[in-house]
């Protein structure tokens, strides 16, 4: 059952006969403030993605301004070092001027942009210190919308997932523009180009080195495979000299697997090398891309509402679930449920019945638990009855809190 609290177990002794035991005192449920914190530890893509691609925009126009100011530079330098007539030296002057008036709109546009990407920053955390207890309906609401947007972007419906953002005014929560880049790299993988994954592997060289990325080098041999493929054989001992051989200290074994496709081709029936030609490389590469992508943000690798639902699907699977008589009200009764829970463990279970505090009586799918707003479980028919009596108001027996019996919540007995 998916909540803790004081309960009475009924238990077989040895002789057969029963008896009915208070079991300890559990723990006081969490509070809600308590809760909330807790919720928001999970927040972490929120503000990572952003802020990665925050420091990336900075980097990069570092980069162009370092670039664009050391030219010029040496462009001043060779100027005054050269014997140039009055013409040269007035047209080497308006070239260098024409190029730091470039570099000006270059550096305003990067910083234009540099201030996009740290307002989003700024919403993100705005929206996260806008969590209180009194808005959480509202708060998870948009939780909600913004793990659909995530799981819609990651299965590729960036239609749906835009228009979603749009009509919810979550814009600024999520990571549109960022799968959109990745969009980019994806569609050219599917369609057999390499081109922009590896423009991006170059964006992106210092981090894909520190994280140790095979990336770029499945890329390049791609590229070679590729090139054997239309038998292009001398074209493609160019390209191996150019672009494989710098990986030979790390990667040889690989390496010399498929140098050994020039003398097998792709017609071969060898396994070892007909793998190498087959069309599933090019997914193989898309769903590598996906992952290094996903690493570089800061993104979990699974789509955050897998996440969420595993972890509630975690503390109900048990071996009933995948039995035919598996009660309808049970999410794992439905194949997509059990799909997603499939690696997931069994829940621990005890082989203890639970009784009802008030009434004394067995709590089944008859008489399913309920749970009230501060965590104390009792029966379906006690809580009826309560309310009934008090016109739909039920009074903890436990605590005194009082509350309507339409914030009661169901639990599962698995």
């Amino acid at each position: 059952m998916s909540s803790s609290s004081p309960m009475e177990v009924d238990s077989q002794l040895p002789n057969g006969s029963s008896v009915v035991a208070a079991a300890p005192a559990a723990p006081p449920p969490p509070s809600k403030s308590g809760k909330l914190a807790e919720s928001l530890k999970l927040e972490h893509q929120l503000l990572r993605v952003p802020f990665e691609h925050y420091k990336k925009t900075i980097r990069s126009n570092h980069r162009t301004i370092e670039k664009e100011v050391s030219a010029v530079i040496s462009g001043v330098s060779a100027a005054a070092d050269s014997e140039l007539t009055r013409d040269e030296a007035v047209d080497q002057l308006s070239s260098l001027v024409s190029r730091l008036q470039g570099l000006k709109r270059k550096s305003e546009d990067g910083s234009r942009t540099e201030h996009l990407q740290a307002q989003k920053c700024r919403a993100r955390l705005e929206h996260l210190e806008s969590a209180e207890l009194e808005n959480m309906s509202e708060w998870n609401n948009t939780r909600l919308k913004r793990m659909l947007v995530d799981y819609m972007l990651r299965m590729s419906y960036y239609d749906t997932a835009v228009k979603l953002a749009e009509s919810s005014n979550i814009q600024e929560l999520v990571d549109i523009y960022v799968f959109l880049e990745a969009k980019k790299v994806i569609d050219a993988l599917q369609k057999k180009k390499v081109g922009p994954a590896l423009a991006w592997c170059s964006d992106n060289k210092s981090r894909l080195k520190k994280s140790k990325s095979k990336f770029e080098f499945q890329l390049r041999l791609q590229e070679f495979i590729e090139l054997v493929r239309d038998d292009e054989n001398m074209q493609a001992i160019t390209y191996a000299r150019k672009h494989l051989a710098p990986w030979g200290a790390t990667h040889m074994k690989e390496l010399q697997r498929v140098m050994a496709t020039l003398a097998f081709r792709s017609n071969t029936d060898c396994q070892s090398y007909k793998v190498l030609f087959e069309e599933k490389q090019w997914d193989i590469l898309a769903d590598q891309f996906k992952q290094e992508f996903c690493k570089l943000y800061g993104m979990t690798l699974q789509p955050l509402l897998n996440i969420y639902l595993q972890a509630g699907l975690s503390a109900l699977k048990t071996p009933f679930c995948y039995e035919d008589d598996c009660t309808k009200e049970d999410p794992l009764s439905q194949e997509a449920f059990r799909k997603l829970a499939q690696p997931l463990p069994y829940s621990k279970q005890h082989h203890s019945k639970l009784v009802c505090y008030i009434t004394k009586e067995l709590m089944d799918t008859e008489n399913p638990p309920l749970v009230l707003p501060n965590g104390y479980v009792y029966s379906t028919k006690a809580l009826e009855e309560m309310a009934k009596q008090n016109n739909g108001e039920i009074t903890c027996p436990r605590t005194g809190l009082v509350c309507d019996y339409t914030e009661v919540l169901k639990a599962y007995i698995s």
